[in-house]
């Protein structure tokens, strides 16, 4: 939350990316989100950080989709944030959490902010055509499997290679194969998001950096293109990675956080 001496000027709820966590790197930035005057607000999900549940498990994408909005439903409600603009702000997964939670709730939000939003997994990520066939059935047979191909994505999400090191000692995040569940989880709620991008309305903030290899930039533009908010932006960051917010050299990840915080701070003044 703000100091005590500062008026809030609205509330952002956060959605971590895969593997992640709201904790960790995601608090720095809340910190700073906060100290402009927004109460910040994130959770674990199920299977992630230090939440409950297998390490990595997604059985359901649209139970994350309900127990973010469950759980910042009643938040919203608190005195201290009622009555105040109201924004999701989702990163990666967290993303494609924040887009189906609008989607369902279209009129519960006063915008939508996304951060190399994983509307559509890169084709340089998913296995062959073939491998997902039988990746497909297996996860019928054996959902906790952890038989999804590996890559070690710390040197695709962080492009500073001083900051890469304190990723190590992120030891609540996930980072092993890909549970077969979980795989084809992600894979369905990206091609459901696809299919619907123009019914996104509210107002946007879709910021990606131009050299992401895990989620394409040009999804983005996408995105920006068919949303049919009447009140968008996207900003494309050039040379930027994944991890835009918290592995870029440092002026980068300022600039980033100044440009989430100045779009808010205009949409609460108006």
């Amino acid at each position: 939350m703000p100091e005590h001496k500062v008026p809030i000027k609205g509330a952002l709820f956060f959605c971590h990316g895969y593997g992640s966590t709201c904790t960790f790197f995601f608090e720095g930035i809340a910190r700073r989100i906060a100290a402009s005057g927004f109460g910040v607000y994130a959770m674990d999900f199920p299977g992630f950080g230090l939440s409950e549940g297998l390490h990595g498990y997604i059985p359901s994408f649209d139970d994350l989709v309900d127990d973010a909005i469950e759980f910042y439903t009643k938040i919203k409600a608190r005195p201290e944030v009622r009555g105040l603009p109201q924004f999701i702000f989702g990163q990666s997964m967290g993303g494609a959490i924040a887009l189906k939670a609008h989607l369902k709730q279209p009129n519960d939000w006063d915008g939508v902010i996304l951060v190399a939003p994983m509307c559509k997994i890169s084709e340089g990520m998913l296995p062959s055509t073939t491998i997902l066939k039988v990746l497909t059935f297996l996860s019928k047979m054996m959902p906790k499997a952890k038989l999804f191909p590996y890559k070690d994505l710390t040197a695709l999400i962080i492009r500073e290679p001083g900051k890469r090191k304190w990723a190590g000692y992120n030891v609540i995040s996930y980072d092993d194969q890909t549970r077969l569940r979980t795989g084809m989880e992600l894979l369905r709620a990206t091609q459901d998001i696809e299919s619907r991008l123009e019914k996104v309305s509210a107002p946007l903030l879709i910021l990606h950096g131009a050299e992401d290899k895990v989620t394409d930039p040009l999804v983005s533009q996408y995105l920006y293109e068919k949303a049919s908010s009447k009140d968008k932006t996207l900003k494309i960051y050039e040379g930027g990675y994944h991890g835009i917010m918290e592995g870029e050299p440092d002026e980068r990840i300022s600039a980033v956080h100044s440009d989430i915080i100045s779009w808010l701070e205009f949409r609460c003044t108006r």
